[in-house]
Order: structure tokens, then sequence, then C-alpha cells
């Protein structure tokens, strides 16, 4: 028996329950995107990372192996000219000469490449910069300063101008525990084994350059830095390149 004037319909109750499955299905569905876009996120900053990683140790290699022997006139502090090999070996500095360039890469100038080790981000840790300057015989000559007896190793080390990282220097390796240059040299007689050194001495270039990296953090999910050895496939000799 129906009522007389009553209607099909839902209950209050009712709206309010699909109501609230709705909103339960909305929170779902909200998470579960914020959950993909997050993982997308992380997964995308690991993989430019991990980019970038490799084309900084690319750049390195490039960079070594672009490497051109050159003899400049460099400028004493007396202002007398010493005509001698220039490249620059230390622990922490290195100066070359190279046809590979970051802006222009194996189509450009010659640049005059400044590696340095400099102190990390708030104190932590090191970190691996390189200047390019325009390579003329002239600027050349003016980073240098002669060369100069080095009772430690019984030969001549090169004297260089100290090198300056600031807003224009490119950071090929960043968050280092350390970060050291070491040179191939032809070992004294009568083997003449090949020895690494972490000093360049005259007259010999060096066979082959080693960049020694270690990172802050050991990560094995993500690429990290790693050593890099490059021969230097040089013919001319800096003993009869040059005469005092």
């Amino acid at each position: 028996m129906r009522w007389a004037g009553s209607r099909r319909g839902v209950t209050l109750i009712e709206v309010l329950v699909a109501v609230s499955l709705l909103a339960l299905l909305s929170v779902a569905m909200l998470i579960a995107m914020r959950v993909g876009l997050s993982a997308l996120g992380k997964a995308d900053a690991k993989l430019m990372e991990n980019r970038r990683v490799a084309g900084a140790q690319r750049v390195i290699e490039q960079e070594l192996e672009g490497f051109m022997p050159t003899i400049a006139a460099c400028v004493a502090a007396t202002g007398q000219r010493t005509a001698m090999p220039f490249f620059q070996g230390e622990p922490a500095a290195m100066r070359l000469v190279s046809t590979f360039s970051l802006g222009q890469g194996w189509r450009g100038r010659p640049q005059i490449l400044e590696l340095a080790v400099i102190p990390g981000d708030q104190g932590r840790g090191v970190r691996l910069v390189v200047n390019e300057i325009p390579y003329s015989p002239d600027v050349a000559g003016m980073l240098c300063m002669g060369r100069a007896p080095d009772p430690q190793a019984h030969a001549l080390v090169p004297l260089f101008r100290p090198i300056e990282a600031g807003p224009g220097s490119f950071v090929l390796a960043d968050k280092l525990e350390f970060c050291r240059f070491l040179f191939l040299a032809p070992g004294p007689p009568p083997n003449f084994l090949a020895v690494w050194s972490p000093r360049w001495v005259l007259p010999s270039w060096p066979l082959a350059i080693r960049i020694e990296l270690l990172p802050l953090v050991v990560d094995g999910s993500r690429l990290q830095p790693i050593t890099v050895t490059v021969p230097l496939r040089v013919t001319r000799s800096p003993e009869i390149d040059y005469v005092d």
C-alpha cells in the first residue's frame, strides 16, 4: 500500500554516504598522483645528476686529450723573459694549453686551462674548477714567471702565478673528499721506469696526467666521480724547444 503523495528519491544519509565515498576516492587519487609525481621528480633529478657527472668526466678527458705543447716567454718579477714549456703541474693546481674548450668544443681557438682544487660549499670537502682563457703567447707569458731549482726533486720547476677562482669558473666536480693531480714522468737511470709524481718538473713533458677523485659521500645508487687517467701523446721535446 502506498501513501498518498509519496515520491521516489534518496535520503539525506544516502547523500552523505555518497559524498563521503567520493571524497575518499578523490583523496586516494590525489595521494597516488603526488606519490607518482614525487617519484618521477626524484628519478629525473638523479638522471640529471648522473648526466652532469658523466658530462664532467668526459669534459676532463677531452680537455687533457687536447693538450698542446707550447713554449712561453715567461715574465719574471725582474722583468726578464725566460723561454720555457708552458705547463704547470702541482698537486692542487694545473695549467696547460688545450685545443678543446667548453664553449666551442674542438672547433674553437686554443684555450689556456687553469684547473684548481678549492674548498667546497660551506667548507665541506673540496671541488674541482676550471678557468678558460683564450690562448696567446703574450697571455701565456704573463701567467708564468720562469724556473727555479727544487732541492727535493733535484730538478728545475716552473713558477706560475696563483690560480684564482671566480664567477666565471666552471665546476667540474663537487662534494669531493679529496682531489689531486699526478703526473707520469720517466724515472731515473738506469731503468728509466715511469713513476707518478705529484709535481711536474722540467725538462720533459709528462707522459700522462691522472686526476684522482673521491666523493664526499659514497652512494652506490648514483653515478659518482672516478679517477681519470689520460696519456699525453707528445713527440716534441722541451729540451730542444727553448734555449736560455
